[in-house]
């Protein structure tokens, strides 16, 4: 799969979970980004084999994660521009905030 079909996964899936479908629908979809099988140098030690798996790991979930990216951006970049209060600099404060305030409770 190319890094632009994976970005394609990350977009469709969150517009999925915006119209509502199951979640397991979408966990579905993000789990076709990442390989069924792993190649692994035969008799490699434990750190090797880690490290092939997390190798090949690394690329497509580097293109989810900028796939959502992306997404964010571009919704950002709109919302923005629609003159909406509070931008979105002020939510992604108040989204941290309330993170860390749950994170020590």
């Amino acid at each position: 799969m190319t890094e632009n079909e994976i970005k394609l996964k990350a977009i469709a899936a969150l517009t999925a979970l915006r119209g509502g479908v199951d979640e397991g629908l979408v966990t579905d979809l993000l789990g076709e980004v990442t390989p069924g099988q792993f190649a692994v140098p035969v008799g490699a030690s434990a750190e090797e084999v880690g490290l092939a798996v997390l190798t090949q790991l690394s690329e497509p979930l580097s293109a989810l994660v900028n796939g959502f990216i992306i997404a964010f951006e571009t919704l950002a970049e709109a919302y923005d521009q629609a003159v909406a209060e509070p931008g979105t600099e002020l939510i992604l404060q108040e989204l941290a905030l309330r993170l860390a305030r749950d994170s020590f409770e």
